[in-house]
């Protein structure tokens, strides 16, 4: 199987999943899955965010997916037990799709590595 076409096997069965248990089968967009990722590295589910948190969650989860690839490095946590990472390497400059395909590829690779997917 083409690397393109498992990666979007395996993205749709992410979305599918996830979608199933977080949306009532209301289809997750990237965005929502990023969020997602976000509470479930700051290990608080019960807690309520406000926006500027929700940014600050889908920040730490960008820099968790992105992690492996050499771009960011986990530093701390701070006194609020939020994880905090500093940059290793400046990200490239991609396109909207390239940026879209490369943060698929980074939560694919999350949650084959969670065993939520196989």
């Amino acid at each position: 199987m083409a690397r393109d076409e498992q990666l979007k096997e395996r993205w749709d069965l992410v979305v599918d999943k996830l979608s199933k248990q977080f949306a009532d089968g209301d289809t997750l967009d990237l965005d929502a899955i990023i969020y997602l990722i976000g509470v479930q590295e700051l290990g608080q589910p019960h807690l309520k965010f406000k926006k500027d948190h929700k940014l600050d969650l889908m920040h730490i989860a960008i820099c968790r997916l992105l992690e492996p690839y050499g771009y960011y490095e986990f530093d701390f946590y701070d006194d609020d037990k939020w994880p905090h990472y500093k940059v290793k390497a400046e990200l490239p400059h991609l396109k909207a799709g390239e940026q879209s395909v490369l943060m698929k590829e980074a939560i694919v690779n999350y949650f084959l590595e969670a065993e939520y997917i196989q």
